[in-house]
C-alpha cells in the first residue's frame, strides 16, 4: 500500500512539474485600452482564435470575427458580446480555401471598417478529411490564403501604423521543407498531410521573416507565434471516432487549454516594444531561434514570389493605391501608437536588420526570370 501511494505521489509529483513548465502558459500582458482600435482575427468561431478574440475585446478592441461558417461565426461573436461586455464583436465571412472569398472580404472590410490596427491570422487545418482539390488545400488555407488577405489589406495597416500582423504558426515548421517545383501538387494520404502541414508551417514562419523586411520602415511589423501545444478542435477535428473518447481525457492532461495557447499570438500582437523585432518567431511570450530552413532569407523571398502567382496577384494588383481612406482619428491611448515604445525584453538578432546578404537577395531575385507556377 506504501508503495502504492509512493508510486501515486511521484507520478503526480512529475505531472505538475510537466504542467506548470511545458504545458501551463504565462500569462500575456501587453496594452490594456485597445478602445478606438480594430482587429481582425480569422478563424475565431472557436478555441485559440476564440479566447484570442474575446482578450482583445475585453481591452475595448472592435473585433471582426473571420469565420467560414456564418452560423458558427454569429453565435461565436454573440459569446463574445456577452462575455466581454463589448458590443463591437462583429462576424464577417472568410473561407481561406477560396481566393475568391478572401478578395470579397477584404473588399467588403475595406468598404466598411476604416481602421485596421492588428490583424491576427489564427485560422487553419491539420488535414485535407474527405475534400479532394486539384491544388495543396493545406498551404492554400494556412498559407496562400493569409498571404493574398495581408497584402489585400496592406494599405489599411499602414494607415493606420504602427500596427501588427501576427501569424499564427506551429513547431512543426522545424520538420518542413519546401519543394517549390511541386508546392501546390494535391495532397493524398495522411502521410503526404502530415508533411504538407509542417510545410505549411514552415511556409508561416518565412512569411513573417520576408514580410518584415517588404515592411520595413513603413510601421507595421509581423511575426509568428506559437500557441504551443493545445487541446483544440484542431486537435481532434480529423481523429476517428471512435478514438475521441481516449484521447479526451488525455488532451485535458497534457495540452493547453485554448485561452493558454492565445497568449502567445496576444502578447505578439499586445506587448509594447516588439518592434525591433519584427519578423522573428516566438513561443511561450518569448522570442526563439529557428532552425536554419526557417531563416533562410533566399528561401524566404523565393516563396514570397510563388506565393504571389499561387494567389492570383498580378501587376496591377501588385501596385498600391495612390491614395487610402485615412483612419478616423480615435484618440484612445496606445502604446501601438506611441513614438517612445519601450525596449524589447530581449535584444534583436542581427539577422532581423538590414545587411549585404539581404541586398544581395534581392539583386539577384531581380535577374532572376519568373516562372509561372499553375
Amino acid at each position: 500500500m506504501e508503495a502504492l501511494l509512493l508510486g501515486a505521489g511521484l507520478l503526480l509529483g512529475a505531472y505538475v512539474l510537466v504542467y506548470y513548465n511545458l504545458v501551463k502558459a504565462p500569462p500575456c500582458g501587453g496594452i490594456g485600452n485597445l478602445r478606438g482600435r480594430t482587429a481582425v482575427v480569422t478563424g475565431a468561431n472557436s478555441g485559440i482564435g476564440k479566447m484570442t478574440a474575446l482578450e482583445l475585446a475585453r481591452r475595448g478592441a472592435r473585433v471582426v470575427l473571420a469565420c467560414r461558417s456564418r452560423e458558427r461565426g454569429e453565435a461565436a461573436a454573440f459569446d463574445l458580446r456577452q462575455e466581454s461586455g463589448n458590443n463591437e464583436v462583429i462576424f464577417m465571412a472568410l473561407d481561406l480555401a477560396s481566393l475568391a472569398s478572401v478578395r470579397a472580404f477584404a473588399t467588403a472590410f475595406l468598404s466598411s471598417e476604416p481602421r485596421l490596427d492588428i490583424l491576427i491570422h489564427n485560422a487553419g487545418i491539420s488535414s485535407c478529411g474527405r475534400t479532394r482539390e486539384a491544388f495543396n488545400l493545406l498551404l492554400r488555407v494556412n498559407h496562400i490564403g493569409p498571404f493574398l488577405l495581408t497584402h489585400l489589406l496592406l494599405p489599411r495597416l499602414k494607415a493606420c501604423a504602427p500596427s501588427r500582423v501576427v501569424v499564427v504558426a506551429s513547431a512543426a515548421h522545424r520538420r518542413g521543407r519546401l519543394d517549390f517545383k511541386r508546392l501546390d501538387r494535391p495532397v493524398v494520404g495522411w502521410r503526404q498531410e502530415l508533411r504538407a502541414y509542417a510545410d505549411s508551417k514552415l511556409a508561416n514562419v518565412l512569411f513573417a521573416r520576408e514580410l518584415a523586411t517588404q515592411l520595413e520602415g513603413t510601421g507595421v511589423t509581423c511575426y509568428a507565434a506559437h500557441p504551443g501545444p493545445v487541446n483544440s478542435e484542431l486537435f481532434l477535428r480529423h481523429v476517428p471516432g471512435w478514438l475521441r473518447p481516449l484521447l479526451r481525457p488525455l488532451a485535458w492532461l497534457v495540452l493547453r487549454a485554448p485561452r493558454g495557447g492565445a497568449q502567445t499570438p496576444l502578447y505578439c500582437a499586445l506587448q509594447e516594444g516588439l518592434e525591433p523585432l519584427s519578423g522573428r518567431y516566438f513561443a511561450n511570450c518569448h522570442v526563439e531561434e529557428v532552425p536554419p530552413a526557417a531563416r533562410d532569407d533566399q528561401a524566404a523571398h523565393r516563396l514570397w514570389e510563388a506565393s504571389k502567382r499561387l494567389a492570383g496577384l498580378g501587376p496591377v494588383e501588385d501596385a498600391e493605391p495612390d491614395e487610402d481612406p485615412q483612419p478616423a482619428d480615435s484618440g484612445a491611448p496606445s502604446s501601438l501608437s506611441s513614438p517612445n515604445p519601450k525596449e524589447p525584453t530581449e535584444p534583436p538578432n542581427p539577422q532581423s536588420s538590414p545587411d549585404l546578404s539581404k541586398m544581395t537577395r534581392r539583386i539577384q531575385a531581380k535577374v532572376e526570370p519568373e516562372t509561372q507556377l499553375s
